[in-house]
């Protein structure tokens, strides 16, 4: 990768390429209750730019520039009353939508509340999250939508956030990286450990360390699949997705599971990782009832702050070397770092704020991240350069019926066959099947050894 790539890919705050592309898209910013009823703002930042969050006395959410339009003081500052906010300095008041409603400083004959008016973006609350739009668009676009809608009868959505204190596009890359899960996040377990001929996500991981992929282009993004040995009749697969333009579905779940993670900007330095779906599984356990080493501890979150970078911190992060031992990796686990979520935050992390890709060596296990790159590469500068908004923004449609997961095929069965069939019972004949097309470079998939 060059250079200027790698810069294009990666900046994403105002009069950029890749930050002109993001506000396109609607973007999930909050936790609903972060947000009280006439309680406290919240600083946020978002694609590099600070607004001010907050829920006025009546319900109604607001996100709006952080600076009152009069003299730039912080409106963090302010007291939320009915209405709107009002600056603490000289009393002047907002809406949530931005328009100044009270101007109490200027005498009634020179009084222009009219035309004063701080930014607000486009706000939505749904699937537990409080949504945004940045984009300067008076109608923004549909949400987007994962079947959130169509869990199973019982099933509630599971929403968390988690701060990363890396670049966006390195934190998202991990969780299309299927490959390393047998290393990072399993490297201390052998096949030994479950019973022999069982078929389960940790017992093919370490049973066969490099699968062969196959990567496509969709409608909504890309689309990979990674596949191993399971025995000698069948295959194991991974499938995966990346759906424009920070969306993932990793495949740790069954492959019916409605699960997708935002992999959202704070600025061009921090990231917030965004998991909203259906419960998850039990941990599968070894044959001794027990699970591999490192990859079940709770996650431990450091108390919120108001600092701009204060929300969803874990406990493990680079200043403390995210707590590894070095006893524990030498004895039991592979990395000596607990958890699984805060093994991926640490070697992302590693990389630096914004890894230097020139000084990569890439292989075939990166297939989908090059293709990844390609796709937002394309659509980024498409934008800069036509104007040509990526069709998946106007067409929310095109997140149905999108998932991801693991299954266990006949070795001469075509999983991309496989996945149609799944699309059209989950959509009831309704989803477009995927193809394979010539232009993305795709190759159909060498029979694993």
């Amino acid at each position: 990768m060059r250079a200027d790539e790698n810069e294009l890919l990666t900046r994403v705050g105002p009069g950029t390429a890749m930050g002109a592309l993001l506000r396109e898209y609607w973007i999930p910013a909050l936790m609903p209750d972060e947000l009280v009823a006439g309680g406290a703002p919240v600083r946020l930042r978002l694609l590099g730019e600070n607004f001010l969050a907050f829920r006025s006395p009546d319900g109604q959410v607001g996100v709006v520039d952080h600076q009152c339009a009069h003299r730039c003081a912080s409106l963090f500052y302010g007291r939320n009353e009915e209405g709107g906010i009002r600056c603490v300095y000289h009393g002047w008041k907002f809406a949530t939508n931005g328009q100044c409603v009270e101007m109490p400083s200027e005498p009634p004959e020179t009084d222009y509340k009219a035309r004063v008016k701080i930014r607000a973006l486009h706000v939505a609350e749904k699937y537990g999250v409080v949504w945004v739009h940045m984009g300067r668009r008076q109608t923004p676009p549909p949400l987007p939508h994962f079947d959130w809608d169509e869990l199973e009868e019982g099933q509630q959505l599971s929403v968390s956030f988690m701060m990363r204190e890396c670049n966006w596009l390195q934190a998202l890359e991990g969780d299309i990286d299927t490959c390393h899960v047998g290393f990072l996040h399993l490297g201390a377990a052998s096949p030994d450990d479950f019973e022999e001929g069982s078929i389960n996500y940790y017992r093919q991981q370490p049973e066969n360390l490099a699968p062969k992929y196959e990567a496509l282009e969709t409608a909504y993004g890309n689309l990979y699949c990674a596949y191993r040995h399971a025995g000698p009749d069948q295959l194991y697969h991974r499938i995966g997705q990346f759906a424009m333009p920070f969306w993932t579905m990793a495949p740790s779940e069954p492959m019916d599971h409605i699960r997708a993670r935002a992999w959202v900007p704070i600025d061009d330095y921090h990231s917030m990782l965004i998991v909203i779906g259906g419960p998850r599984t039990a941990t599968t356990l070894t044959k001794e009832g027990k699970p591999i080493a490192g990859t079940s501890d709770p996650i431990k979150f450091l108390p919120n702050t108001t600092d701009w970078l204060g929300r969803f911190r874990i406990e493990e992060n680079p200043r403390n070397d995210h707590l590894i031992s070095r006893d524990v990796q030498r004895d039991a686990s592979y990395t000596g770092i607990q958890g699984i979520p805060v093994q991926d935050q640490a070697v992302t992390e590693s990389m630096g704020p914004i890894v230097d890709r020139t000084k990569e060596h890439l292989g075939t296990s990166d297939r989908m991240i090059m293709l990844t790159r390609r796709r937002l590469l394309r659509a980024a500068t498409a934008l800069r350069d036509q104007g040509t908004v990526p069709p998946d923004v106007e067409d929310a449609e095109a997140f149905h019926y999108v998932r991801a997961g693991f299954a266990v095929l006949p070795r001469e069965r075509d999983w991309l066959e496989y996945y149609n069939e799944r699309r059209t019972a989950w959509s009831k004949g309704a989803a477009e099947p995927i193809e394979r097309l010539a232009r993305t470079g795709a190759r159909a998939p060498e029979k694993a050894a």
